[in-house]
């Protein structure tokens, strides 16, 4: 006897037995016991969520021979022909491969003669997509107005290429994706009724591996019984799918956690052994990062484990390089096609990880401590004196032989002068408005510069009117600049906030004009940006340079604390 994959043997035959779409067997079943049943249904969803076994259900519970009801016995012969697909009035069309209007043509001759042994005529056309524009024209009026014993199903994974006079004639239902927990419990009760013993690890790599489609979580079942000879342990099945273990995940996070890089290289060599999909462990990763930023902003959401110390990491790692680390691994994911190979891809993903840490905090809450000593010598900076560079920066002295390791040291200093005022102005800070240049308007970039800085635009009114640069301004219009990428900020809502915050300065309401240009006009920001990065620079120079820092490098080993040079007044 020829074998019967899982996925067919396990078909649910009622709408009891159907996994995870509730919605949509509610209200056929409504429609079935009331006997208002339209005549055209359109079932739409991805692949393996049931959309073909629920028309086939329909149509068995319209010519059950015990009658038309929710429920089919099951058991007449009509209901037993519609299982084993052999029932002469339910007509199964593959749109996919019957797409020409001829096809259609045969549909509609045929559907006006009387069904040969059932109450109903049932077309089941799937993936009703692909069918032609002139076969969609060829179906609209049978479709609209169906003789009475015909009843039309469609099933589509893409709804959006149908013609809306197609969707306007049909009752639509989508069919939502299964998740994890309903797909792993149907695989579970299968194995238990076929006698299959499981570890739990292997029925939740199945079930994440199906991606919401029962089918295909059943398709992989019966691919890991037969890799495995019916021993569906985690390991087996985890190298089947070609997945990481869960553990190894963690230990990676551990190395990144702990800034150790030697430790974080030797989990990458470990995992290539494997030949591992690498961006389905960067995958694996984000997953991962999601449970630890669950569990340690919402501890009362229960997250499972699955492998990873998430409790430990959760202390280790602060929440805000948790979110960076996540950017990181998806955008490593989307740019692994193009790295040098997959490998180098994940090595430059996790080694960025490695060596970045979100400004104004260390990251690793064991790490750096936060302490700052002002320097007696220094001296605010304004408009009439040399703009000052006053560093703080982190360096780690190796512990003495013998002795534990001594803590890390905070050293501050107060730099040479960098910088005259007058060289490049500093940034912009929020200040009014000169009354005197009321109605003068605007006529440069500085005095465009200096009214954001010094307006009361807040949200993102402000955000549109600081990434703009200044072009012009003549007879009561001002132009202004932005980049392609920037161009999604200007709304009219926000052109015209804008607009009425520089009335008093044009004397009336301006017309505000934006140009999107390749290299704008420099903006607020843009020359914010510049400041915060010369003096950024001015910084690191300084530290490096001073007698005492080199001394302690040279003499006793010390090594900078990577990214923790920072200007003393930057936030």
């Amino acid at each position: 006897m020829s074998y019967l994959v899982l996925a067919r043997k396990w078909r649910p035959r009622r709408f009891s037995e159907l996994v995870g779409q509730e919605h949509v067997v509610r209200a056929l079943s409504n429609a079935l016991d009331t006997g208002r049943v339209h005549h055209a249904f359109l079932f739409t969803g991805t692949r393996g969520v049931g959309k073909t076994t629920i028309a086939r259900i329909f149509a068995k519970s319209l010519n059950c021979e015990r009658g038309t009801s929710a429920e089919p016995c099951g058991e007449c012969n009509s209901c037993k022909d519609i299982d084993a697909g052999r029932f002469l009035d339910l007509l199964e069309i593959d749109a996919a491969s019957n797409t020409g209007v001829d096809d259609v043509r045969e549909v509609i001759d045929n559907a006006q003669y009387m069904p040969s042994r059932g109450r109903m005529k049932v077309y089941l056309i799937d993936e009703v997509h692909m069918l032609s524009k002139p076969a969609f024209n060829a179906l609209l009026k049978t479709l609209e107005e169906p003789p009475g014993h015909v009843k039309f199903l469609l099933a589509t994974t893409d709804p959006q290429k149908l013609p809306v006079t197609v969707l306007s004639r049909c009752l639509q239902f989508n069919l939502k994706r299964l998740d994890e927990d309903q797909i792993g419990g149907q695989i579970t009760r299968i194995l238990e009724a076929e006698g299959i013993a499981v570890e739990p690890g292997a029925v939740r790599q199945l079930s994440r591996a199906a991606d919401g489609s029962l089918r295909d979580g059943l398709s992989l079942l019966d691919q890991a019984i037969a890799y495995t000879g019916g021993q569906l342990t985690d390991a087996a099945v985890a190298t089947m799918l070609g997945t990481v273990d869960r553990t190894r995940v963690g230990a990676l996070l551990n190395a990144l956690a702990g800034g150790d890089g030697e430790a974080l290289m030797a989990e990458v060599a470990a995992l290539a052994e494997f030949s591992p999909d690498w961006s389905g462990v960067l995958e694996a990763l984000t997953e991962t990062l999601h449970r630890l930023q669950v569990r340690q902003l919402v501890p009362a959401a229960a997250m499972e484990a699955d492998g990873v110390a998430l409790d430990a990491l959760a202390d280790a790692v602060r929440p805000e390089l948790v979110q960076l680390w996540y950017q990181m691994a998806l955008h490593g994911r989307r740019d692994l096609p193009l790295a040098p190979s997959p490998r180098a891809g994940f090595e430059m993903t996790v080694l960025r990880m490695l060596a970045f840490r979100p400004s104004g905090g260390e990251g690793v809450r064991a790490g750096i401590p936060s302490a700052r000593v002002p320097s007696s010598a220094a001296t605010t900076p304004d408009a009439a004196s040399p703009t000052v560079a006053t560093t703080r920066a982190a360096v780690e002295m190796p512990a003495p032989r013998n002795e534990p390791p001594a803590p890390e040291v905070i050293h501050e200093r107060e730099a040479a002068p960098v910088a005259e005022a007058s060289d490049e102005p500093p940034p912009v800070a929020a200040r009014a408005v000169d009354e005197d240049r009321a109605a003068d308007g605007i006529v440069d970039e500085d005095g465009w510069i200096d009214w954001v800085g010094g307006s009361t635009l807040r949200g993102p009114a402000r955000v549109l009117a600081e990434h703009a640069g200044f072009i012009g301004s003549e007879a009561g219009v001002l132009r202004l600049s932005l980049s392609a990428d920037d161009e999604m900020l200007k709304l009219p809502v926000l052109v015209d906030e804008i607009a009425d915050a520089l009335a008093p300065v044009f004397g009336s309401r301006p017309q505000l004009r934006f140009e999107t240009a390749d290299s704008p006009a420099q903006s607020l920001r843009q020359r914010t940006e510049r400041a915060r990065d010369e003096r950024q620079a001015a910084a690191e120079e300084a530290f490096m340079g001073d007698p005492e820092v080199q001394r302690l490098i040279n003499e006793h080993g010390a090594r900078l604390v990577p990214d923790s040079i920072r200007p003393y007044d930057a936030a």
